[in-house]
């Protein structure tokens, strides 16, 4: 069965949609999320609501002091957190579905037997994300959507909303089976949401990429993005998609999302589309 792809890019990649892919229909984003909640950071910063050397513990009151982590560190993934929430199980068919709101108050509270590495060592981490979202949320006494509106959305030229945890069912586009049904997804709209629950359109997230990374209307890119020599990069996957966004220095740049797809391989191929500029 054929993948079906996306690719909006600019510089010489192609815009081409294929197998059904819209370019108007909300996709999922995954752990492309993160930019987003890292740029709420980066801007709340420049706002100077909040600094990224502030000590957790200064925002969340369920988190023990002396833990030694600041919001720099949880959006660096050098904060000693795992890649998982505790008892999440990556192998299930929702690794997420148990991580609720009570869950992640019990998880900070016992900051302690949570952590299970050194604060400074890098370690990817969904659980770091979704803890530093929720710092983010507290510290404004706002919603993360409503972070995403003001910070991320509205400096872009960008409706509020058009970057959503629950886009309308009519307008998703997902997996589907043999039979035509519906894939099931994972459930990331709870606090796991800042680490990789978001869903925009692939115009909308086409944006995202020019406005972060290429022309930098909110000024230098979060330190979210992943540099690659010339090339600031970060991808997503979830249980049935995936999507990979990039900028070269040279002012190139492109974002794939593919159902159905190996996030290898969509990273991969995104690369390459880049450099050859084939999209």
């Amino acid at each position: 069965m054929p993948v079906p792809t996306c690719v909006l890019g600019g510089r010489g990649v192609h815009d081409h949609a294929s197998h059904g892919h819209s370019f108007d229909h909300f996709v999922e984003l995954g752990s492309l999320s993160k930019v987003v909640t890292g740029t709420i950071l980066t801007q709340l910063a420049t706002a100077e609501v909040l600094t990224l050397d502030d000590q957790l513990e200064l925002h969340l009151a369920d988190v023990p002091k002396g833990t030694g982590v600041t919001l720099r560190h949880l959006v660096e993934h050098t904060s000693g957190l795992p890649r998982l929430p505790p008892h999440a199980d990556a192998s299930a068919a929702d690794p997420y579905a148990s991580f609720t709101e009570s869950a992640l108050r019990e998880a900070l509270r016992n900051w302690h037997t949570t952590a299970t590495g050194p604060v400074g060592k890098e370690e990817y981490s969904n659980l770091g994300y979704a803890v530093l979202g929720h710092a983010l949320a507290a510290a404004c006494g706002s919603t993360l959507q409503q972070l995403t509106d003001e910070y991320v959305l509205a400096p872009l030229g960008l409706p509020p909303g058009s970057v959503t945890a629950s886009p309308p069912s009519e307008r998703r586009l997902v997996a589907r089976g043999l039979l035509g049904r519906p894939r099931r997804q994972w459930t990331l709209t709870g606090p796991i949401l800042p680490a990789g629950g978001w869903w925009a359109t692939p115009r909308t997230a086409a944006r995202l990429v020019v406005g972060l990374v290429v022309d930098r209307v909110l000024g230098e890119p979060a330190l979210t993005w992943v540099r690659r020599g010339p090339v600031l990069w970060h991808n997503g996957a979830t249980h049935t998609a995936s999507a990979f966004a990039a900028a070269h220095e040279d002012g190139r740049w492109i974002f794939l999302h593919r159902l159905h797809g190996n996030h290898l391989r969509t990273d991969r191929l995104a690369l390459q589309m880049l450099k050859t500029g084939k999209g």
